[in-house]
């Protein structure tokens, strides 16, 4: 069992990961939840709030935070079915990256199931945002996340990233990549009810145009992968991994949302392809004490 803080609320949580069948996708279950439906399908549309990140909910209230790092780690591990059982409202946030949630997989290894997986094949370009912020899925043979960030910080300035979606591309280039913030937006957050979790030990600290964490950055581009990070479990929530291009200029959760919503709403812009791949899960049930 995984067990930490949630870098929101500040509330302990613990987490399993069990098998789950052919055809059940992602879903987690909120086991601290009684007389109401407490299953949450990790699908885009359950989406129910983008603030500082993505949260999940479904028609009977139930809800589950900060969902992306722990669906970036199964995507990139290529895990299509799973339960995620949680005992509060919140994913812990680990060490900030999807890493922990990925050694985790590893560790207990996958199974394949008697199922083709099925891919999304984008047809048509689609795009939201407008300015400095845009962000868009178009056709392409194969997946590719084209992302840039800009920041007036020096410490961050323009990063730019891309990444081709492969096990070996994730686990080296994404999957250790931490989120960050600023120490000077922190009074503000936690006044909103956000960050009330965030430490060294689970965030990049920005302040005074320097990185404070005692052991600094994993990346020199750290700040750009984790958003490539982010768009990938976000990206994720359309039920199946997708053929195209997703680009972005500074992206986030609400506009990888908004984009989300837009493809799911013109079904003329994409389709459903039989993978040669089947679907996998875990192998077994996770516990780490």
């Amino acid at each position: 069992m995984c067990a930490g803080i949630g870098v929101h609320s500040g509330s302990h949580a613990r987490m399993a990961l069990l098998p789950a069948p052919a055809g059940s996708g992602i879903v987690f279950v909120r086991g601290d939840l009684k007389g109401v439906d407490n299953r949450i399908p990790a699908r885009a549309d359950c989406v129910s709030s983008t603030a500082m990140s993505t949260t999940l909910a479904n028609a009977a209230g139930a809800s589950v935070d900060t969902v992306e790092h722990l669906m970036a780690a199964l995507a990139g591990l290529e895990i299509d079915n799973i339960i995620i059982e949680l005992d509060g409202p919140e994913v812990p946030i680990m060490d900030g990256s999807s890493a922990p949630f990925v050694e985790l997989l590893a560790n207990v290894g996958t199974k394949t199931l008697n199922a083709p997986r099925q891919r999304l094949e984008i047809l048509d370009r689609v795009s939201v945002g407008a300015g400095e912020r845009v962000a868009a899925l178009e056709p392409c043979e194969d997946t590719v996340f084209d992302l840039t960030i800009r920041y007036a910080d020096s410490v961050i300035g323009e990063q730019h990233f891309v990444y081709r979606p492969s096990r070996t591309a994730f686990l080296r280039d994404i999957a250790e990549a931490r989120t960050y913030g600023f120490m000077r937006d922190v009074a503000q957050l936690r006044a909103a009810g956000k960050a009330n979790g965030a430490s060294h030990d689970n965030t990049i600290v920005i302040d005074g145009g320097r990185v404070v964490n005692p052991h600094g950055l994993r990346f020199e581009d750290e700040f750009v992968r984790h958003k490539v990070l982010d768009a990938i479990g976000d990206m994720a929530l359309l039920g199946a991994p997708f053929i195209g291009r997703y680009s972005a200029q500074q992206p986030g959760h609400a506009l990888n949302a908004a984009l989300t919503a837009k493809l799911l709403a013109t079904p003329s812009a994409w389709r459903l392809v039989e993978d040669a791949n089947v679907n996998a899960a875990p192998l077994a049930a996770l516990a780490r004490g």
